[in-house]
């Protein structure tokens, strides 16, 4: 994802709870990340189990 796509949609995701003044688990991957796992599953319609590890 470029960051031109990223400025785009930046803001979408909700706000996790611990920076949001609420208590919670600290997230284990960025949201950012996470966007792009999901772009590339549905690109490559791959199963979620068989994609490459730096997306893991």
């Amino acid at each position: 994802m470029s960051d031109a796509e990223w400025a785009l949609v930046r803001d979408l995701p909700p706000v996790p709870g611990r920076l949001a003044g609420r208590s919670g688990r600290p997230e284990g991957y960025r949201h950012r990340q996470m966007i792009d796992a999901v772009r590339y599953l549905v690109d490559n319609g791959t199963k979620w189990r068989a994609m490459p590890s730096d997306f893991l």
